[in-house]
């Protein structure tokens, strides 16, 4: 099939590329010149493992390229996906303005029957809006559909090409059969293809990610009340997880989430609900809860220092919002960043992706320093600080850590080692919802 991706973002790429996979001819487009200039030229402009094999691979096989020419690029197009950015506005609503703008455009363009998806995150009623902005200069048949992304950043490619399922949001017994070839390669093993109306569809995203932010946050007040009571939050998150009616996925507890997803669409869900005269409580707690638990590893090391952080220096381990990924969206790593230097510390910071990224951010503040090797943040340091659970962190060397630091103290905001492992080896050892273990230095 001919396909157009338009918007060339996290899932804008992952989705051009994962369909060229499968012998699709795809064009993706975008209006940033220089990334498309970049992109033919075989950069990838994200993180994301596996697509920078399967972005050459298809390039090179001339089933991917890149434009900024939209006409051109859906003329003859089968299949138009959108996959453009809906930042929250304001008061939390999803911005549509790219996706309509967009929809606007493509209605003079279309040459014969053409299946439009929204393929970004958007509010229940989208796809009606999208089908009127291009109704308005289209002169051909064509149906707007709705099919939500549920890709992990860190896995996102494992993902796509092997969904556990597809949600799909079409009345259109037309566009049902188009779609349902499309990703028939993908569902192989008899993983569902879900057909609905597409209204469902868009609450199905929403939905989906604000349970889980909802289950992230749960455990992180467990953990807060374990530290309280004395409970050890490892033990209770096997003791829940074991139920499968809870399972053991997103159980870990933490600095808070981040990324592009979760705090925008519990947002955006949270003015739905608004918007149609809803209170929706839980979310209301979720956000609340989330936002006081990226300060949770700033307090334990204030408290550590008896308020007094002025010209500490501390080295950070993890900039992106989760492993895998360069992705600094919303990430707990930030806010740890800003709440030392509002107290007057220093940091020295390393991140196997995203120390570009933060380096950009921070290159007028003196007190912050991006460097290239995880062990190069440690020397003089009075403190090393974990804020994301990269693999590169779980085994260090710790006899080189100790030496490297002017004090053997860890702040740990992912839970990456065993307190009394740590206090063996002489180690003041503060984690999460966890005993603290070793002496004050």
């Amino acid at each position: 099939m001919r396909i157009v991706v338009v918007g060339t973002g996290y899932v804008g790429l992952v989705t051009g590329t994962c369909f060229a996979e499968t012998g699709n001819i795809v064009t993706c487009v975008d209006i940033d010149q220089t990334k498309i200039e970049r992109m033919r030229r075989g950069h990838v402009p994200i993180y994301e493992p596996g697509l920078e094999t399967l972005f050459h691979r298809n390039v090179e096989e001339s089933r991917l390229s890149f434009t900024t020419d939209l006409a051109e690029a859906v003329k003859d197009a089968e299949i138009i996906f959108l996959a453009l950015p809906t930042p929250p506005n304001e008061d939390g609503s999803a911005d549509l303005s790219y996706i309509l703008g967009v929809g606007k455009e493509l209605g003079p363009f279309l040459k014969d029957y053409t299946v439009i998806i929204n393929k970004s995150t958007v509010p229940v009623g989208t796809a009606e809006k999208v089908l009127a902005e291009v109704a308005k200069g289209a002169h051909v048949e064509f149906d707007v559909a709705s099919n939500p992304e549920f890709l992990r950043e860190g896995f996102a490619v494992e993902d796509f090409m092997k969904p556990d399922r597809v949600v799909i949001g079409t009345k259109s017994d037309k566009a049902r059969k188009i779609l349902g070839e499309l990703y028939a390669p993908f569902v192989r093993q008899g993983n569902p293809i879900f057909f609905m109306d597409e209204r469902s569809s868009e609450m199905t995203k929403y939905a989906a990610n604000a349970f889980l932010a909802a289950k992230i946050t749960f455990m992180n007040e467990i953990a807060n009340l374990c530290e309280i009571a004395g409970a050890d939050v490892d033990s209770v998150r096997l003791g829940i997880g074991s139920d499968d009616r809870i399972g053991k996925r997103f159980l870990f507890p933490g600095i808070g989430y981040g990324g592009s997803c979760f705090p925008k669409d519990v947002r955006a869900l949270q003015r739905t609900a608004s918007e149609y005269g809803y209170e929706f409580k839980i979310l209301e707690s979720v956000t609340q809860v989330n936002e006081r638990q990226k300060h949770v590893l700033f307090e334990k090391v204030k408290k550590y220092y008896k308020d007094d952080l002025r010209g500490k220096k501390f080295a950070l381990w993890g900039l992106a919002f989760k492993p895998d990924t360069d992705d600094t969206r919303e990430a707990p790593a930030l806010y740890l960043i800003d709440d030392l230097l509002a107290a007057g510390a220093y940091v020295v910071a390393f991140d196997p992706e995203a120390g570009e990224h933060v380096a950009k951010k921070y290159q007028n503040e003196p007190h912050v320093k991006i460097v290239e090797h995880e062990a190069d943040v440690l020397s003089g340091s009075d403190a090393l600080l974990i804020a994301t659970e990269w693999s590169a962190f779980r085994t260090p060397d710790f006899a080189k850590i100790r030496e490297q630091l002017k004090a053997p103290v860890i702040f740990d905001g992912r839970n990456l080692y065993e307190p009394t492992d740590i206090e063996k080896i002489g180690f003041y050892y503060e984690s999460i919802g966890r005993q603290t273990v070793g002496e004050k230095q």
